[in-house]
């Protein structure tokens, strides 16, 4: 039993964080693509803000490939708990970041250089993710 809490821990570990930046880049990107039509010549701080919710699924991955070697028949409701925290922190952490980044493409678009304010902005709730990744590799 041990060993299935610890795989399903691994499962949410990956899954949750990939979802999250799944809706994170596809939030901020439907901004994007928006954005495009009002003024196209700031493609390229469009993109940069629709990708930075991308790196939650990474903290994710690092996360479950850190705790694969795992001895899971003793450590299984641990590894629950650590994919279930790291999973549910990179989902909403993504979505959120993913939301103010499409606030700041929307700014941009009317003619506001909000660049490097939204990135500044966009890294609070990628101090979580961070966080829940470095508890996970602690323990």
């Amino acid at each position: 039993m041990n060993e299935v809490l610890g795989y399903i821990g691994l499962g949410l570990m990956l899954g949750l964080s990939g979802i999250g930046s799944c809706y994170g880049t596809t939030i901020a990107g439907n901004a994007g693509v928006g954005a495009l039509k009002k003024d196209s010549s700031k493609s390229g701080s469009y993109m940069i803000l629709s990708a930075l919710p991308s790196t939650q699924g990474l903290y994710g991955f690092i996360a479950f490939l850190m705790s694969r070697g795992r001895d899971f028949a003793t450590d299984g409701p641990l590894m629950l708990g650590i994919g279930l925290g790291v999973g549910l922190v990179c989902l909403f952490s993504a979505i959120r970041q993913g939301q103010i980044c499409a606030n700041g493409i929307s700014a941009l678009a009317q003619g506001h250089d909000v660049t490097v304010n939204t990135m500044i902005y966009a890294a609070f709730p990628e101090f979580y993710a961070i966080l829940a990744l470095v508890a996970a590799l602690l323990v």
